[in-house]
Parts: C-alpha cells; structure tokens; sequence
C-alpha cells in the first residue's frame, strides 16, 4: 500500500489544481483520476464549447462582413475540420496539465478511485486493483449532465454536452431542451452552423438566473439568427416520428405545443458525483456534499471543491476551492472569497456579471441605486458593429459600495474581470469613475456607468 500526505479524487478544474496546489506546500500527492485530466471543462464543457463558439462566431461575421464594405463569396463550412481543431486544442491544454503534474512530483492514478469505509481508497486501473492512504483526501469529483425523467425520453436518440461535442454532421434541426448558459451557447453554435434551432425552456426567459435585461438582449440576437425561442414551456413527453423526434410542451395555460427536430440535446442542468464516496456516509445539502467555510466535510480530513459542493458550478470557482481545500488539507485554515465570483456567458453577444444582482441586493437589506450605460454610445463598439449590449452598475446608495456589475457586449467576459477587482476590494462607484481607461475601448463604459450613477457623466 503507497502513503500520501493527501489524496485527490478527480483531475478536473478542482482536482488537479488542488493537487498542484498540495504538491507546492510541500506534500507528497496522489490523483486519481477515471479519464483524462482536465475534467469536464477541458474535455466536454468550457474549452471545447468556446472553440466551436469562435468559429461560429468567424462565421457570422463573414456573413455581415458585405455591409462593411468587404464582400466574399459563398461560405462553406466543414465540421470535421473543425472537430479536429477542437480536439488540437484539448489535447495542447490536456498534455500541458500532464506535465505540470510531472513537474510537481504527482503520482497520478489513472482509474476510478472509491474511498472505503477506513478512508482508503481503492483505485481500479484496468484489471489491477491498488489500494493507497493518505493523512487528508481532497474529493473533486465533479458532476454529469442532469438527464430529467420525461416519458418517452429513453426511447428516443439524445445528446448531453458530454455527447454533443463527437457529432460527425450538423443536424437540419435541433431542439435544446434548457435555456441556461449551457443551451443558449449551443444554440449560437448550431445557428451559425445553419441547423434550425429551438430552444424550450420552463422559465419566463433564458438565462433565467442571470440579469433580465441581459436575457433580453440575448433573446433578440437569437431571434435574428433565427432560433426559436419556447419560454414558459414544460416538457411533458417525447416521441420518436418518421421524421425524427417530437418534443411535446405545456404552456403556463395548458395549450400544448409540440416541436419536431432531427436532433435533440438536453441542457437542463448538472449532478454531482457521488459514487466514490459513497462508503464514508458523508452529510449532504440537498444532492451536494456539505462542506463547512474551510471546505472541510462532515468527517474530519475529507475536504470537498467544485461541482461536488454546489454554488457557482463555474471552473474558476472549482479552481479556486481545489486551493483553499489544498491548503486547509495541508494544514491551513483559509476561505474561498466567494463574494465576487465573475460568471459569464460566450454567446453573440457575450453576458458576464459579477457579484449581486438587484433584486438580490434589496432582499439583502441594501438601500439600492443602478445606472445602465447603453453601448449606442460606445465608440469601440459602433466601430465593431456590436452596440446593442449595455453596462449595468448596482451599488449601495448611502457610500456608493460596488455591489454588482453586469456587462453584455463584445469581449466582456475578458473586461469583467476589472468588475471582479472592484468587488474584491470593497471599491466605491468614485473609485470606479476616477480610473483613467483607454479609448476606444467598451471597457470604457465603465467609467461612464459610474459617471452616471454619480451624476456626472460626460456622455450620458
């Protein structure tokens, strides 16, 4: 039997960060890890999607590109090419985290860890069957695509995004069951790629946990790409036709409606995995593991990070609790600042937002004051024919504390990271307003959103 200091079961965003994590506070550790590293992030979410969403969005732009002046001829796309350079791009990223493990002296386990009763932890490779210890263990399992019980479901071919990635041809349709980040970015892959697309979703709107006015913006950038929209719709059944499959919905009033698809994915949500625990009878919060404010479980030296423990289930996030899990296994006591956690969305256009939204900050007690920039006045953004998103700014009335930041337009998600910093430093709406910020760029509207909270704004 090998010894460890700690144990890591799962490779992906938590999991071998943790790892690398332990590994540099000087422990000896192990990773288990039942498929390849990178987790689902690298191999069948986060890295692939955005792959594919570049291209698509290449695609439409090509196809505006007549109006500024440049004209093309007919544009034809090969998916095979650019399955293949997804898959270039997984294994660049999946070889680079092998390496860093090598660099950190990592053993790495690759089969499908089970922690016994003694918190042991069997390890099947293969045939073989190893059996390692470890002082702490660090669980990083991760989570699967949600596959709810609709009757007739099982009856009929479907894909989750662990499947949806290995198509060999774009289908004439597609129905997208769920309309959260996960649908609505297929979605902008499939329309680009000229399938017809339907979205059903039971909420009033998509994205229905983000910000409102940024589920309307991307509402009508998905009706001009042609995608059908279906809010307010439960599905009731699902029926295979002669012609493919038939979704079958309720509306809010009991009408029913019905779409028909060649293909179908369902993106109503994520699980956690739980099977490689379950011996240790671990305390659960609703389907997560609870874990307490140093990611500790509820048996002393088990530590929980990512989608396992609910909340954002975001890589960053699950990055940020594999080092604060690594740590505290290592003996220290920190906490993950779960305050300002940036979250976004790779659609045309994009969505990222940080911290509180409005409606959330008044449940908590705070007096509220929000000011939204419109991106009509942006002038990097009319440059880029991409000004109908806006810049949201929620903060405290009294002190003018940043609570909140949403931003919808081209490249967010790379500008709200200075949101993010705003937040995490307990900046004011003057702190934000006084920043000098180049021009032309959307960050800038920034500066103006706080210029207009504050009263003294230049352009609005």
């Amino acid at each position: 039997m090998q010894t460890y200091d700690i144990a890591v079961i799962g490779g992906g965003p938590a999991g071998y960060v943790a790892a690398i994590r332990a590994s540099k506070e000087g422990k000896r550790v192990a990773l288990i890890e039942a498929d390849f590293v990178g987790g689902t992030c690298l191999n069948r979410g986060c890295i692939p999607s955005k792959t594919l969403l570049h291209s698509a969005g290449v695609i439409d732009q090509i196809r505006k590109a007549s109006s500024w002046g440049i004209e093309t001829g007919e544009v034809t796309v090969s998916l095979e090419k650019m399955m293949a350079r997804k898959n270039q791009v997984i294994t660049r990223l999946r070889t680079g985290i092998t390496s860093l493990l090598k660099a950190g002296k990592i053993d790495l386990f690759q089969g499908f860890g089970e922690v016994n009763a003694d918190k042991s932890i069997r390890v099947q490779i293969g045939e073989e069957v190893q059996t390692i210890q470890a002082g702490s263990i660090i669980l990083a399992t991760g989570s699967t695509p949600a596959v709810p019980p609709i009757p007739g479901l099982a009856d009929v071919p479907f894909h989750t995004s662990d499947t949806i990635f290995d198509i060999e041809q774009v289908p004439e349709s597609i129905a997208i069951l769920g309309g959260g980040f996960i649908g609505v970015e297929f979605a902008c892959i499939f329309a680009s790629l000229g399938a017809k697309v339907t979205i059903v979703e039971m909420a009033d709107r998509l994205i229905p946990l983000e910000d409102v006015d940024a589920s309307g913006v991307l509402s009508k950038s998905l009706r001009s790409k042609g995608v059908t929209l279906g809010t307010g719709l439960k599905v009731t059944s699902v029926t295979k036709t002669s012609g493919g499959i038939q979704v079958n919905a309720e509306n809010t009033k009991g009408d029913t409606q019905r779409v028909s698809c060649e293909a179908l994915l369902v993106a109503v949500g994520r699980k956690p995995n739980l099977s490689a625990f379950s011996q240790l009878k671990l305390e659960l919060s609703g389907p997560f593991v609870k874990v307490d404010e140093f990611l500790e479980t509820s048996v002393p030296g088990i530590f929980a990070a990512g989608d396992l423990i609910g909340g954002w289930q975001l890589a960053h996030a699950a990055s940020a609790e594999g080092q604060t899990a690594a740590i505290n296994a290592a003996g220290g006591r920190e906490k993950v600042n779960d305050r300002a956690v940036p979250r976004c969305i790779y659609t045309h256009p994009e969505i990222s937002s940080v911290g509180l939204s409005e409606e959330e900050a008044k449940a908590r007690g705070y007096a509220v004051k929000t000011s939204v920039y419109q991106h009509s006045g942006n002038g990097k953004a009319l440059a880029s024919d991409e000004s109908g998103g806006f810049t949201k700014l929620i903060a405290e009335e009294t002190y003018g504390e940043v609570l909140g930041i949403v931003m919808v337009g081209p490249h967010v998600t790379e500008m709200i990271a200075a949101g993010t910093a705003f937040l995490s430093l307990e900046a004011t709406v003057d702190d934000v307003a006084e920043m000098i910020y180049p021009h032309p760029t959307v960050s800038e509207s920034l500066m103006e959103v706080a210029e207009k909270w504050l009263g003294k704004g230049i352009h609005s």
